[in-house]
């Protein structure tokens, strides 16, 4: 509808600017809105106020002069000026709904588009370090990047999941001690196990997988280093002890035992709560194919790096980030920050379009660097769009929950869907802007009532089934076909509330996709829910006019449309019971 509306106003402007031997510029920011005031109509538009200096006259009498020359249409029944220069659309009664049929003959695409047609999007989420089980932190961002990522196909783009695994560095290193000190206490090594290595169960677990796998040939007569009140200081000196004692392959071994151990974890918790990846890449692959040295040696050759008491730094505040950036520590090894710049290439290489990073909120200092990097480099830096995801506080009662993962105390995603399942998990998830802090409550969460969204919106699918499966019970019958030719029973005002709520499905699609916003399909959602549920309380569906009862149920069962195209872009199901 709203498109038509537009092609229409752009049909008017056409013949206005010939009139007046004008050519309009900004006609993008032409914004036709739903009013919140149907007294206002339908909808608006602010046009005439944003040409109307171009058109060197005063708003009202530029309106006057769009209307004039605005094609005739069946959707409109009038067309009104209101303060300033508004144009209000009130659309004829027919037109409002059909929009019953229209849900019903598209069916599951109902609200899709081809926006995006032809282009394609890389969505790069999760990312977290494998270094111990997914927590209930990082279950935000995967929900999160998992539905944005739906959304943007709804409209037509070509889209790609990618988790970058964080495989080379400090972190792994520190994993691969913590797990051969375990190892070494199940050999009956007495040990004294560092605070700052990673501590959890799950530590102990591979540990011992990995001494049913090989034994007792990782171990011997150890002399450990002394111990050293700075625990970084002492967790370095251990890693470098562990590849001095352990040799080259063997530290490998252990190191790649751990990973493959947590990113198989990783992968099964994901896929239970219905995330899955097009592509795992792998941060070691960077280095194997000299993607970093070859980065580094680009940006040398552009002058854009220098060194520093024996470090290489990237002068990154030649781009406007606020302090420059090290790329090669003074011990010869590469930071984080000289791999992302690899991986940041490497994505652009592969031919996107686009490129979004989900990050946690604690990760946006990061953002200009990066940027700066890609300008350095000769890639666009406005391709690569940040979204940053506030972390999730779980509460249990009124006990806050730790998300620590080093310390090893902290609920596992798992054990948050095995409590309360994926549907209220990802909807929970998604209620918030990303960018706003979530406090989930575990108790909401589970409770079959009202005050739950997802219960609440379920129950009105459910709901509609039951009354359909109630008519053939009830030895009536039930044509679509038929109903969708006597939609003008449909007088109720609970009627006419719930076809608006319908209408506007398509454009929170649209609006949710290219904002980056799911909970607006959330907020959505419980709206059509709650005037579904108003409109079961005020009327019968199952009445004896043929004509009137076929209405309802077309009415009732576009409504069960919607509300599974919806739950099903959130990944949450669309129950037939409860």
């Amino acid at each position: 509808m709203k498109q038509e509306l537009q092609q229409l106003l752009m049909e008017a402007i056409s013949i206005v600017q010939e009139k007046m031997d004008i050519t309009f510029s900004a006609i993008d920011d032409i914004k036709i809105e739903r009013t919140r005031d149907r007294s206002h109509g339908d909808y608006a538009c602010n046009i005439a106020m944003v040409l109307a200096r171009q058109a060197k006259t005063n708003p009202k009498q530029l309106a006057a002069a769009l209307l004039e020359n605005i094609p005739e249409s069946e959707i409109i029944e009038r067309i009104e000026i209101a303060g300033p220069g508004f144009i209000n659309f009130f659309l004829t009664k027919q037109s409002r709904l059909n929009v019953i049929t229209r849900i019903l003959q598209a069916a599951e695409t109902y609200g899709r588009s081809e926006f995006g047609a032809g282009k394609s999007i890389l969505v790069e989420f999760v990312s977290a370090n494998p270094t111990g089980p997914l927590h209930v932190g990082h279950g935000r961002g995967a929900v999160y990047g998992a539905v944005v990522s739906d959304l943007l196909e709804a409209i037509g783009y070509k889209v790609d999941r990618e988790y970058y695994v964080n495989d080379a560095g400090r972190q792994m290193d520190i994993l691969t001690v913590s797990i051969w000190l375990r190892y070494l206490e199940q050999c009956e090594i007495k040990i004294d196990f560092p605070e700052n290595a990673y501590q959890g169960d799950y530590i102990r677990n591979i540990a011992g997988k990995l001494l049913s796998d090989k034994q007792q040939s990782l171990s011997s007569d150890i002399d450990f280093p002394e111990t050293k009140d700075d625990l970084e200081i002492y967790i370095d000196l251990l890693i470098a002890f562990a590849k001095t004692t352990l040799g080259s392959e063997n530290y490998q071994t252990i190191l790649d035992f751990g990973l493959n151990e947590i990113l198989g974890e990783i992968r099964d918790d994901l896929a239970d709560l219905g995330v899955v990846f097009d592509r795992w890449f792998f941060e070691r692959s960077l280095a194997n194919n000299d993607q970093i040295q070859k980065c580094i040696t680009k940006l040398k050759d552009s002058h854009f790096v220098y060194e520093e008491e024996g470090a290489l730094w990237f002068r990154s505040t030649a781009f406007g980030d606020e302090k420059d950036r090290v790329i090669i520590r003074d011990n010869g090894q590469a930071t984080y920050f000289a791999s992302d710049i690899a991986y940041h290439v490497e994505k652009f290489s592969r031919g996107y379009n686009k490129a979004i990073n989900i990050w946690g909120a604690d990760h946006h200092g990061y953002i200009a660097r990066v940027k700066a990097a890609l300008s350095a480099l000769d890639e666009n830096p406005d391709a690569l769009e940040i979204l940053l995801v506030q972390f999730a506080t779980l509460y249990r009662g009124t006990e806050k929950l730790s998300m620590s993962t080093r310390s090893g105390q902290f609920v596992t995603l798992k054990e948050l869907l095995d409590e309360v399942g994926r549907d209220a998990t990802r909807f929970f998830y998604i209620l918030r802007k990303s960018e706003q802090h979530l406090d989930f409550d575990l108790e909401l969460a589970k409770s079959k009532s009202n005050e739950n969204p997802v219960y609440y919106i379920q129950y009105a699918h459910a709901r509609i089934c039951s009354v359909l499966k109630q008519v053939k019970e009830k030895g009536f019958t039930y044509d679509a076909e038929i109903g969708s030719n006597n939609l003008h029973t449909l007088t109720e005002p609970s009627e006419e509330k719930l076809i608006t709520v319908l209408s506007c499905y398509p454009e929170v699609m649209h609006s949710a996709a290219t904002e980056y916003e799911p909970h607006q399909i959330a907020y959505y959602l419980r709206d059509l829910a709650n005037e579904f549920h108003s409109y079961y309380n005020a009327c019968q569906f199952i009445v004896d006019s043929d004509d009137l009862r076929n209405a309802r149920l077309n009415l009732i069962s576009a409504s069960k449309q919607v509300i599974c195209n919806g739950l099903g872009i959130l990944g949450v199901s669309a129950p037939e019971e409860m």
